[in-house]
């Protein structure tokens, strides 16, 4: 996966492990599963709105609280390509590296980029477009081992075709 693009989902500050997947959901580890239950008590209608290759963008300190795996997962098994921020928890980074989900921190782009906007990252440059405006960002590239490990879903399963 060299590129994502979809339709955006805003979300502001410290959006917590805890409403991107509620613990009341933790019993259960299936991706399909989770993702019936992402972003619910933040966002009640994500799950019926959400579509395969959306990207969601936050402000400061996504994926803060707690160091579940679930969350990303979730995130990932909703149909989400990509997840845009000013900043992310450290743990949450590490999580969502590990099981593939492509994350990208550029406080610019989070803040100029609204709800329902369409925009395309290419992982290879970093390059955040935001086509509804036709505004340009400038993030992070991803290194090719990590396109790797995210085109293989993740760290385990990248070590497993080695």
């Amino acid at each position: 996966m060299k590129a994502a693009q979809g339709t955006v989902f805003k979300y502001g500050d410290n959006v917590d492990t805890d409403v991107i997947i509620p613990a009341r959901y933790l019993n259960s580890s299936d991706p399909k599963e989770l993702a019936t239950h992402c972003m619910e008590d933040i966002d009640k209608d994500f799950v019926n709105k959400v579509n395969e290759g959306d990207i969601i963008v936050a402000n400061k300190n996504f994926g803060c609280g707690s160091s579940r795996e679930h969350a990303p997962i979730a995130i990932k098994a909703a149909g989400v390509s990509c997840v845009i921020a000013e900043t992310f928890a450290r743990i949450f980074y590490r999580n969502a590296i590990n099981i593939g989900l492509p994350i990208i921190e550029c406080p610019e782009a989070a803040v100029a980029i609204n709800a329902g906007d369409e925009v395309k990252v290419d992982f290879d440059s970093g390059i955040i477009t935001n086509v509804t405006t036709g505004e340009t960002f400038q993030g992070q590239a991803f290194p090719p081992f990590m396109q790797n490990l995210i085109a293989c879903g993740g760290l385990v399963n990248y070590i497993n075709n080695k």
